[in-house]
């Protein structure tokens, strides 16, 4: 794709000696929105956790390049920097550093030549959770500390909004919200829709693909994409399951 952002070429990758990406390619172009979905095991967050450089995976053939460039060379910490963001499956915990704080150090990580005050980037701070319905103390809360599950989602997608990357990876940022939650989520996505954001949204449902509409959707099984398409395919999964679509590709 000659508008790739990120670009994924015949990526394998192992840990402990067993096989888990198998040749995977996929390419998300500037400004859009694209689905991962697959069965449990087929190597979805794997491949989301190696696009951050996971040090627990070791790639054995292919390529990552963002912005034209290979990155295979760059820890996480680089990667995000460049203006890359991963929304966890299972957010961490840091007992004693408050979101706020966290998310100043981030910031001015990320974007070092931009003089942005304190008191300014704390609005940012407080606008992005008055849009996600937290309460006003929520960032100087610890981090994901006693957060419930929905809140701790939602306090990923906060970070995203004011970190502002280029582009963002949202491991199943739907598990665990419910109908309020989700769709308070994808309307602050929706929001940041632009030529200067695109995500890749690895999900199990279609109803977040429902809100997003995405532009493309790519079926994982088995370590490889077996199945591309536009948003309906992602209907087709929700009726008939991912055996009868994996069955006709013929994996």
């Amino acid at each position: 794709m000659a508008n790739a952002l990120l670009e994924i070429k015949n990526l394998h990758a192992e840990t402990e000696g067993k096989e888990i990406l198998k040749g995977v390619n996929l390419s998300v172009g500037r400004g859009e929105i694209h689905a991962l979905m697959g069965p449990n095991g087929s190597g979805k967050s794997t491949l989301s956790n190696i696009i951050f450089g996971s040090p627990k995976y070791k790639i054995t053939k292919g390529d990552i390049r963002f912005r034209g460039k290979s990155i295979l060379s760059l820890d996480s910490a680089q990667r995000a920097n460049l203006g890359m963001f991963l929304s966890f499956q299972y957010p961490f915990e840091i007992a004693g550093l408050s979101l706020s704080k966290f998310l100043l150090a981030a910031y001015r990580a990320q974007h070092p030549l931009e003089v942005t005050g304190v008191v300014a980037l704390r609005d940012k701070m407080n606008e992005a959770a008055e849009q996600l319905h937290l309460p006003q103390d929520f960032i100087e809360r610890e981090l994901n500390v006693g957060f419930s599950g929905g809140e701790k989602k939602r306090a990923e997608i906060l970070q995203m909004m004011v970190l502002k990357p280029q582009m963002a990876v949202l491991d199943e940022t739907d598990s665990g919200l419910d109908i309020d939650s989700l769709k308070f989520v994808c309307s602050a996505v929706g929001k940041m829709r632009s030529e200067n954001f695109s995500a890749l949204v690895i999900t199990h449902y279609n109803r977040i693909l429902g809100h997003l509409k995405p532009n493309f959707v790519h079926i994982m099984h088995d370590g490889r994409i077996v199945k591309e398409g536009r948003a309906e395919l992602a209907e087709k999964v929700e009726k008939t399951g991912y055996r009868a679509i994996v069955q006709k590709a013929g994996k």
